[in-house]
């Protein structure tokens, strides 16, 4: 069991920038051995990966509407992982989960939410308009 907290969400203007981050614990657990990811959820609509980073750091996995405007990075030492984001747009509104999940031999990365085993509580990030 891993605990993820999510801090740094807000309410920001069109084109103005945020840092999330995410620290992780748990009991028995390697954050170096773990895929972690920033998923968002707006009203009414499916969750979705926005960005994804590999346990080595070395791969990461942005969807396209970020692209660009958003960086995942992680720092092992701080068991924390970041998402910066850039140039916000009012579509950018949701609700921000942190979720991790074990990084398997195949070096797969996993897109889909029913693949991560732990989630943070989520911030909201509000882009007004």
């Amino acid at each position: 069991q891993v605990q993820l907290v999510e801090s740094g969400g807000g309410l920001v203007q069109t084109g103005g920038s945020l840092r999330l981050s995410c620290v992780a614990s748990g009991r028995t657990f390697t954050f170096n051995s773990y895929t972690m990811a920033w998923f968002r959820q707006a009203p009414e609509k499916e969750r979705e990966l926005v960005a994804a980073i590999m346990g080595s750091g070395g791969f990461t996995y942005y969807t396209d509407s970020v692209k660009g405007r958003a960086t995942i990075s992680r720092d092992n030492a701080k068991n924390t992982v970041y998402l910066q984001m850039n140039t916000l747009k009012p579509e950018d509104t949701a609700v921000y989960y942190c979720a991790a999940r074990p990084t398997p031999y195949s070096g797969r990365l996993y897109t889909s939410p029913n693949d991560y085993d732990d989630w943070g509580q989520g911030t909201q990030v509000t882009v007004s308009s």
